[in-house]
């Protein structure tokens, strides 16, 4: 007698018993000799029931725990052009992959809008406590009739709209991973490791949205997006949206020079680091030459010595008394401009913080403290503060219109992070922020400057280049303009809820190559979907 077969969630994986009939379900299934049963791997749950229904199998669905929601937003604001069209690529490609925005685009009201069009209990994951909090004050804002919980910091609530750090997710991915149909993976290029990929593997959520600024990985590992999450749907720089969503804003090198006697006990250490890294045929610039110098440098004393004097040059670069009387200038020039602050190591915040009476953050700041100092920072009290690593991301940061990078690493994640501290245009829409990278000269900052700057060459805004040429005023410092990493785009954006006769003379958008009003209208009710969308009540 044939037996219907039943779908069942088990610690992170999906018993199939008894076996269906045909092979839609082959791919999926492997035999466990434990239970003597079929398991599937969760993440594997929606194309195994939708090969099912699509075979017309009849089965039982126990493993799914998750139910639809009533969301009515008390929080509505009209999206910006790229928000709608980042949440009808999503749909359109099933509810599932990954949105590239810059940092103070709109990525949290993105997934608010994709939470009101998928209906559905979800989980948010986030990479930091500050940012769990934040996501947590915005969806209750924005759903006050639904209960919203927290995973993480002490808490472990059970709602259905759950926010959760990497960490706590991770730890609980068993247990939670069939009671959410939505996942949404805020600062996603985190999700690709070993101990953090769990999340997706051992969940069954049918529904998936990765958001992120930078999503290449050192590792490579960004291209585990695809499969744990779905592929990227929808991208943009702050080029592209400077003017519209974004300040506008520009990029200013400036290079200082080291004294004689800085230069020459650099160019010793120098000589001692690259002797020993000839001696061991050991070239930094390959693929494992930083790996390779490090084990090297634990194997002998000219290694340790070699490896000191690399860290003590490294300073003497990074920290030049060139740099701070830099920095007095710019402050000066830009007083009382919000600004802030970044350098590579908290020895030079905590310098910064006493020689200029600048309020400092970093890892070691108590959060009541952090949070005064940014309270204070929001409300103009504060002019300036100076931060290393802490404010880069998954820190609420207020608007601020310059940004100075003292230091830093060759990360172009960290570049671009920094550079989206002040890209938010808040209540001013005719803000120019300006990002200051301070290198020093003829040293191995240049080549870390490069490399965050991804070496990208771009042409200078002619708006900016006729107010440099226009310039008569000689100033102390020399500033060098390099090519910056983005442009400017002064074309002004239209606003998703304005009529088709001010999008332009033909009524399309043409940056965003938008579709036409009525398009865009029905794409906003959820009920109705383009034919590329899925229903979701058909299936989860």
């Amino acid at each position: 007698m044939y037996r219907t077969p039943t779908i069942k969630f088990d610690r992170g994986t999906i018993i199939l018993h008894p076996p269906p009939q045909g092979k839609a379900w082959v791919d999926y299934a492997t035999w466990d000799d434990r239970v003597e049963k079929f398991r599937v791997r969760a993440i594997d749950y929606r194309p195994l029931v939708e090969s099912l229904k699509a075979a017309k199998i009849d089965f039982v669905d126990k493993a799914k725990e998750f139910a639809p929601l009533e969301l009515i937003p008390s929080l509505e604001m009209p999206p910006y052009p790229h928000q709608e069209a980042a949440l009808k690529a999503w749909k359109q490609s099933g509810r599932n992959g990954v949105v590239i925005l810059p940092t103070a685009s709109g990525k949290t009201y993105l997934a608010q809008l994709a939470m009101q069009a998928t209906p559905r209990s979800t989980l948010v994951v986030v990479p930091t406590l500050d940012l769990m909090h934040q996501w947590y004050a915005h969806l209750n804002a924005a759903f006050p009739d639904v209960e919203v919980g927290l995973l993480g910091g002490g808490s472990r609530d059970k709602t259905p709209i759950l926010v959760a750090t990497y960490d706590s997710a991770t730890i609980h991915a068993e247990a939670i991973g069939n009671k959410y149909a939505l996942l949404v993976f805020d600062e996603c290029h985190h999700l690709p490791t070993d101990f953090y990929r769990v999340i997706a593997e051992y969940a069954i959520a049918p529904y998936r949205l990765g958001l992120t600024a930078t999503p290449n990985r050192s590792d490579g590992r960004h291209s585990d997006l695809d499969y744990l999450i779905g592929p990227t749907v929808f991208s943009k720089t702050p080029e592209e949206l400077a003017g519209a969503a974004l300040a506008d804003h520009k990029i200013v090198q400036i290079m200082v020079k080291l004294s004689a006697q800085e230069r020459e006990e650099y160019n010793k250490l120098m000589t001692v680091r690259n002797d020993f890294l000839k001696q061991a045929n050991i070239k930094l610039g390959g693929l494992n030459g930083w790996k390779n110098f490090v084990i090297a440098s634990a194997r002998s004393k000219a290694g340790r010595r070699a490896m000191l004097a690399h860290r003590q040059a490294k300073e003497i670069a990074l920290g030049t008394d060139g740099k701070l009387r830099t920095l007095a200038n710019l402050l000066a020039q830009h007083f009382p401009e919000r600004t802030l602050i970044f350098t590579a190591d908290n020895t030079t915040v905590y310098r910064i913080s006493h020689d200029f009476l600048i309020p400092a953050i970093t890892h070691q700041t108590p959060v009541k403290e952090r949070h005064e100092v940014l309270s204070k920072f929001r409300t103009g009290e504060y002019k300036t503060l100076v931060a290393s690593h802490v404010l880069n991301e998954g820190v609420d940061v207020p608007d601020a219109r310059v940004a100075i990078i003292l230091s830093g690493t060759g990360s172009e994640r960290e570049y671009i992070q920094r550079l989206g501290r002040v890209l938010r245009r808040g209540s001013d829409k005719n803000k120019l922020a300006i990002l200051y990278e301070v290198v020093t000269e003829n040293t191995s900052e240049e080549h870390t400057s490069r490399r965050r700057r991804g070496g990208i060459k771009r042409k200078k805004s002619p708006k900016y280049q006729e107010q440099e040429e226009a310039k008569t005023e000689v100033k102390p410092l020399e500033i060098v303009k390099p090519e910056p990493i983005y442009g400017v785009n002064n074309s002004a954006a239209k606003r998703a809820a304005e009529p088709g006769a001010k999008w332009g003379s033909d009524g399309k958008n043409d940056d965003n190559d938008l579709e036409n009003q009525s398009e865009i209208k029905e794409d906003k009710n959820s009920s109705e979907n383009s034919d590329d969308d899925i229903n979701i009540d058909e299936f989860f």
